[in-house]
């Protein structure tokens, strides 16, 4: 099982709890996260990333295995420890302002 932790204000609108399971087959990317998360929660579909281009929000952040994975591929294939379930994939809202 994948594990995602998700932003507060994420975790409301989707009704699910500080982190969410998600069973996925394949490789274990960010673009397959993000699809089974949206499949299993419609509510988030355009939270997370642009609908029609599937770009990540300007201040949604990722990080997996305490490294930012924000700018890299979607297709790229995420820590074995985000894979197997050891560590989860953190979506981050980023803070803005002066």
């Amino acid at each position: 099982m994948i594990r995602v932790v998700l932003p507060a204000h994420l975790r409301t609108l989707a009704e699910v709890e500080r982190e969410v399971l998600l069973a996925l087959e394949g490789p274990v990317t960010l673009r397959s996260i993000l699809e089974a998360l949206e499949a299993c929660h419609p509510v988030l579909r355009g939270t997370i990333r642009d609908p029609v281009t599937h770009k990540r929000r300007p201040l949604v952040r990722f990080f997996a295995c305490e490294q930012d994975w924000s700018h890299a591929s979607s297709d790229a294939p995420l820590p074995a420890a985000v894979a197997d379930g050891s560590e989860p994939l953190l979506i981050v809202g980023a803070m803005a302002g002066g």
